[in-house]
């Protein structure tokens, strides 16, 4: 066996070459610690499980709560295009579950609160009925509220068994 300066055989097999390491290098570790990275994995995968169900709950109520906004605007742009479906709560409401057909939303979910009048060029404003308030062409808006309530996948400690979730939106009724 030939040797190199300042190196020492740490090998030597006759089918393969003679492998080398410099001098003050110890060789490869004893077996005494080949539980080590089996202890660490056990000690963090209970918080990367918490931490990919936490995002898969907040991706969950961030995409219920676009569905339940969404329905809201459904339903106003329904109730936005003359006076007669501003005031059809039945149309309003299909609209809406035709938008959010991942969620349930019955009439308990759908609140509509009175017409709101304003008079152009005024700051009088009269809910109820329209028009009204003492102005020939009020604008008229509808407004459309919607709620939900999430329930998360698992139930965990400190937090609530559902999250209230809520949509709003507010149009001006196209006169005709």
């Amino acid at each position: 066996m030939t040797m190199k300066p300042n190196c020492l055989p740490i090998r030597d097999d006759r089918r393969t070459k003679s492998l080398w390491r410099a001098p003050g290098k110890a060789a490869s570790r004893s077996g005494k610690s080949s539980g080590q990275a089996m202890l660490e994995l056990c000690l963090i995968l209970p918080v990367l499980l918490l931490l990919i169900l936490g995002t898969i709950e907040l991706g969950r109520a961030a995409y219920f709560e676009i569905e339940v906004s969404d329905a809201a605007r459904a339903g106003a742009l329904y109730a936005a295009q003359s006076m007669a479906d501003a005031v059809d709560g039945a149309g309003i409401l299909q609209a809406v579950q035709k938008n959010a057909q991942d969620l349930s939303l019955t009439n308990a979910n759908l609140n509509l609160p009175p017409l709101v009048c304003v008079c152009p060029g005024s700051a009088s404003v009269t809910t109820g009925t329209c028009p009204g308030g003492g102005c020939t062409n009020p604008q008229v808006y509808v407004t459309v509220n919607t709620s939900y309530s999430l329930s998360p996948l698992f139930q965990y400690p400190g937090l609530p068994a559902t999250f209230p979730l809520h949509g709003s939106s507010i149009m001006p009724v196209r006169q005709q």
